[in-house]
């Protein structure tokens, strides 16, 4: 069958800078100043500040997780009071919450993957446990959006909130939206992921029921669920849920509209060099492309099986 891809000008060329009325190619920083700066300075974009944010295009962010990420990065000491001031800390056990796009972007976002999934282009399934979604990286998300985001974004958060898990040692991902509707998917069962640290963010569209609920930590040599107690959270459009990979959990059913979801199970090789985090021995390492599920050949490791 043959491969379809996006070009990659689409991350880089006329890009809308709505403050400055102003459309843009960005390859660098020192490229983008130099075909711009002028311009940008006689319509307004007069400080160093303003200028910062031009280069990033950051208005697909929600103010509150940059102020969030800010912080994140100002933090020096070991208090996390600041950080507890700015995210939501829920019921369940180490799970955050806290806004991260503009409602704007979730319904321009949706709109895409609509269209890509109304196309005729071949489309891999998101997981074994989702039959209706799309892989990212299909799309070419991952160079100029997704790695950036993990790298520059949300590392500064893990780090202060999963040190224990690697949370400043990201050095992979794999991302996927998943979708769920009345006669397609519905639910997810009760399950953990293949990460270290899961982003899951609510794009919309409208939809009733399909709470999340956490349960407990996997461990490998339990085989009942009988004695979990779950922690129920509703996940509201536009607002990001982090948790640790291991922490148990699933979905419940849509009672009605369409879900859809994005998924970012994020990984570090020095944790998962150590122990696999699927079978829980020595990984047994084959080779694949791209991130593949994170696993390198480096020597330095955090060991986590025994947690």
């Amino acid at each position: 069958m043959m491969t379809y891809y996006v070009c990659r000008c689409f991350f880089s060329n006329n890009i809308f800078l709505k403050q400055y009325n102003l459309h843009v190619t960005y390859k660098d920083e020192e490229q983008f100043k130099h075909d711009y700066l002028q311009i940008l300075r006689k319509r307004g974009c007069n400080t160093e500040e303003k200028i910062r944010e031009a280069c990033r295009e950051e208005e697909y962010l929600a103010s509150e997780f940059l102020a969030l990420v800010q912080a994140c990065k100002a933090n020096k000491s070991a208090s996390l009071e600041e950080i507890f001031d700015r995210i939501k800390v829920e019921k369940a056990e180490r799970v955050y919450t806290f806004p991260i796009f503009t409602e704007e972007f979730c319904r321009l976002f949706v709109e895409e993957l609509s269209h890509f999934e109304d196309s005729d282009c071949p489309k891999g399934r998101p997981n074994t446990m989702n039959k209706y979604g799309v892989l990212l990286n299909e799309l070419g998300f991952d160079e100029d959006f997704l790695t950036p985001l993990r790298e520059h974004y949300i590392a500064a958060i893990t780090s202060l909130m999963y040190p224990d898990w690697g949370g400043a040692f990201l050095d992979s991902h794999k991302a996927f939206v998943v979708k769920y509707k009345l006669g397609q998917d519905t639910d997810l069962n009760y399950h953990y992921d293949n990460a270290e640290i899961t982003l899951n963010v609510s794009l919309g569209k409208t939809f009733t029921g399909g709470e999340l609920y956490f349960g407990d930590m996997f461990r490998p040599r339990e085989t009942s669920n009988q004695n979990a107690r779950f922690t129920e959270i509703s996940h509201v459009p536009s607002i990001a849920l982090l948790h640790r990979g291991q922490h148990r959990h699933g979905a419940s059913p849509i009672t009605s509209g369409e879900r859809y979801n994005l998924i970012i199970w994020m990984r570090s090789s020095a944790v998962r060099n150590a122990c696999c985090p699927m079978c829980f021995e020595e990984p047994d390492l084959v080779p694949t492309v791209g991130f593949g599920d994170g696993f390198t050949k480096q020597t330095e490791t955090v060991d986590v099986c025994t947690v």
